[in-house]
């Protein structure tokens, strides 16, 4: 479903609350007929080996892109440090045309990306790609963070790294592009899976402390945001065999990167426990506006939903845009769909007051 050029937040809002019907009631007469298939073992699947000190060997590398600077280009790019110690950096997108319009400022997404939190990385070609094109598309300037990965990093290391991300934006004022380029007061917070994951529990962290970070942000962008729990959904079963995020592979990914010793009922996991939802009267008090889109071909898309219904009996402003058919990924694989979901994030993010800091 598609929204009109004119969008404010009330339609939005209207537009969720119908396409959320539709999703219920398919979900509700779609019988679960699809047992889910004997598990087989997810490492050979994802081209991984376990080793015996826990840490995880990756066979198969995707293609990185590098940045450019290329003038000719509509969006440039670069890489900065964040924390060298760490290996965390950001690739910093800037649409091109912004460089001969010094006082027009443009709003900031911090992404992180995808990967079930053990792979990817903020160099690799399909993100890469994403960034560059959501920067031409919706105005915008991206700071696309690398994170350390899990096993060798578990759960909660890619949420300081994004903490710490943060922070390295607001004191980098060295950087001409971030100091001269972004609207600090229009900063959202987004990614895609366990990107998504990562924005989300970022954005209880730093709500949390209401310092001048919080205050720099206005909402958050979550897009098909990977969690999971112990029972499992409707669509989780309904799609367990779902090649792009088996249901086996799914489990894995969470062993791999929740902290030792926890299941998946854990906060970082399911956001319906624990403090995961004390945290969302921080973000209704900030005034944050929130965006989780998804499908209905998503294995996760039930979690999307339940996060949105969580967060309107919270009172928080968010907005559910769920669309039939698709995967989980197919923004990063397809880009007329990416271009679809371009239109919505702009959307979106126009329809929000500006406000200072």
């Amino acid at each position: 479903m598609f929204l009109k050029s004119t969008m404010s937040l009330f339609s939005f809002s209207v537009t969720f609350a119908f396409t959320l019907t539709f999703l219920l009631m398919l979900n509700s007469t779609t019988p679960q007929t699809q047992s889910p298939k004997p598990c087989n073992d997810p490492y050979k699947q994802l081209n991984l080996i376990l080793n015996p000190n826990g840490t995880i060997t990756r066979l198969n590398k995707p293609p990185d892109t590098p940045p450019s600077l290329d003038p000719t280009l509509p969006v440039l790019s670069k890489d900065l440090i964040i924390n060298q110690s760490k290996g965390t950096w950001a690739r910093i997108y800037l649409p091109h045309k912004v460089l001969d319009h010094t006082s027009n400022k443009l709003p900031l997404v911090v992404f992180f990306h995808g990967g079930g939190f053990i792979l990817l990385s903020a160099a690799s070609t399909m993100f890469h790609n994403f960034c560059l094109n959501m920067a031409k598309d919706v105005e915008v300037v991206v700071a696309s963070i690398e994170y350390r990965l899990a096993p060798e990093h578990r759960l909660p290391a890619a949420y300081d790294d994004a903490v710490e991300a943060l922070h390295w934006i607001k004191a980098n004022l060295s950087d001409d592009w971030l100091r001269n380029h972004v609207d600090y007061s229009n900063v959202f917070l987004m990614g895609s899976s366990a990107g998504g994951n990562i924005a989300y529990n970022t954005g209880l962290r730093v709500a949390k402390a209401e310092d001048e970070i919080s205050k720099m942000i206005k909402g958050l962008i979550l897009i098909q945001p990977f969690f999971s729990g112990i029972h499992r959904t409707h669509s989780e079963v309904r799609l367990a065999n779902e090649s792009h995020l088996l249901l086996c592979n799914n489990d894995m990914l969470w062993e791999l990167s929740l902290p030792v010793g926890v299941n998946r009922d854990y906060e970082y996991c399911n956001p319906t426990v624990g403090d995961s939802v004390l945290g969302l009267e921080n973000i209704r008090r900030l005034g944050w506006c929130v965006l989780v889109t998804d499908c209905d071909g998503d294995p996760v898309v039930d979690r999307s939903i339940g996060l949105v219904r969580l967060m309107e009996e919270k009172r928080v402003k968010v907005v559910g845009h769920f669309t039939k058919g698709d995967y989980h990924g197919v923004q990063d694989n397809e880009p007329l769909k990416a271009k679809e979901l371009f239109v919505v994030i702009k959307k979106f993010v126009s329809s929000l007051p500006n406000h200072t800091m």
